[in-house]
């Protein structure tokens, strides 16, 4: 593809604004597509890397700018030093300073000389976020490897739905529609694809065979394990992706609550929920976690799932402006919020019930510290080995009591869940 002055324009303008950290990073550029519906989809595909992989090694690559950082410059130093581009590929694009400029980093690479860091620069990471992480007892070693996970893009992986067709039938699809798949190491219905191909117009999207879910969201949904006929709780839906594989699970019966504060995430979960062809999902937008269609249900739900709002930094190789958006601050904010949520939903599980507790975050506090305080407020609930759940169901995943998952150990987003089940 060619690189054009224009193009880089747009990536400069969506970086300045994602750089503003007043809107998540994918709201700008679905702005800036919008605003300009001329742009071919290998050309959003190339303004989407090129600003997400700044997001990603901001630290460094300010260091490669040394004392004059714009979003121009940072543009410019990640397509030199991060995604390879050369002078001559760039040379309709940029003046003839930039060209010198890129001309000297293209130098310093070839020197091997390279700009003294420190831990969170090398990690990428906030300094706050970095000290977290050591405080929790990871070493540096540890951190910078969890950090080269997390600074690369994720893939893309799918979960297909069994009401539908099986995995195996939509591999065989996939490989005579040329698009190279495979399983998931771990969760039974997922599957991993090598590229990142348009399948909003597939067939199988569209009928809902397939829905795009990473792999550990879908080990929640088996945490969760619902069986048919059980009155089962996606306490914080969003957008559904869970709500659809609990369904699923429970072959379309019984009854699934799915709730949110939300009415606008909640309503994209109805054309899914269509597709999907399940007929047990009542979706509920709800005032607060003291809302009182919950407090009806008090007592009387089987199984519970609280996939918690939470500061999102297990989902960096996505979202790797939230490492920015996040402070300390709203990390506390957010796990006051997480143990009100935890108590509200806690009161919907009958006795012998189980209720789940999920982050996307690789924060303590936000973790098994929720879950601690909990316990010890409410007796009656005892922990459930998340490994044991999961191989009672033939999933092959060395856990113990709780559930961790991080990309560099298992190619999935950071996540944490805890199993809780009601006693008496």
């Amino acid at each position: 593809m060619k690189i054009t002055s224009r193009l880089l324009d747009h990536a400069g303008d969506a970086l300045t604004a994602m750089l503003r950290f007043e809107q998540p990073a994918d709201a700008v550029l679905s702005r800036i597509f919008r605003d300009h519906r001329d742009l071919g989809h290998r050309e959003r595909g190339f303004v989407a890397d090129l600003t997400y992989g700044v997001l990603r090694r901001r630290r460094w690559l300010e260091k490669l700018c040394g004392e004059r950082v714009t979003p121009r410059r940072l543009l410019l130093a990640a397509l030199v030093r991060l995604m390879g581009f050369s002078q001559r590929q760039l040379a309709e694009a940029l003046t003839a300073r930039e060209l010198e400029w890129v001309a000297e980093l293209k130098a310093q690479a070839k020197s091997g000389v390279a700009p003294e860091l420190s831990l969170a620069e090398a990690a990428d990471f906030p300094g706050w976020l970095t000290d977290k992480l050591l405080a929790a007892g990871r070493s540096a070693e540890e951190v910078l490897q969890l950090a080269n996970s997390l600074n690369q893009a994720a893939p893309l992986d799918l979960r297909v739905n069994p009401l539908k067709t099986t995995r195996e039938a939509v591999l065989e699809r996939f490989k005579a529609d040329g698009i190279e798949a495979g399983a998931c190491p771990y969760a039974p219905l997922g599957l991993r694809l090598v590229h990142k191909p348009a399948l909003a117009k597939h067939p199988l999207f569209l009928d809902g065979s397939i829905e795009v879910q990473d792999e550990g969201s879908q080990l929640l949904g088996h945490l969760v394990a619902p069986r048919r006929g059980e009155m089962v709780v996606d306490f914080c839906a969003g957008a559904g992706g869970k709500t659809l594989l609990l369904g699923a699970l429970m072959r379309s019966t019984g009854r699934l609550y799915a709730f949110d504060v939300s009415e606008k995430r909640l309503s994209k979960l109805k054309p899914r929920v269509a597709r999907s062809g399940l007929s047990n999902v009542h979706t509920a937008a709800i005032a607060s976690e003291q809302d009182q269609r919950i407090k009806r249900l008090a007592g009387k739900i089987d199984r519970v799932l609280v996939d918690a709002p939470c500061s999102g930094l297990g989902t960096l190789r996505r979202n790797p402006d939230l490492k920015w958006r996040q402070t300390p601050d709203s990390v506390a904010e957010l796990t006051a919020k997480q143990a009100a949520i935890l108590a509200a939903a806690a009161r919907l599980v009958k006795v012998g019930g189980r209720l789940v507790y999920a982050t996307c975050s690789l924060l303590e506090e936000e973790n098994e510290a929720v879950v601690a305080g909990f316990l010890a407020a409410h007796p009656e609930f005892a922990r459930r080995s998340c490994g044991e759940i999961l191989a009672a169901q033939g999933i092959a995943l060395e856990m113990g009591e709780s559930l961790r998952l991080l990309p560099d150990r298992h190619g999935t987003d950071g996540f944490y869940a805890a199993v809780l089940e009601r006693q008496s």
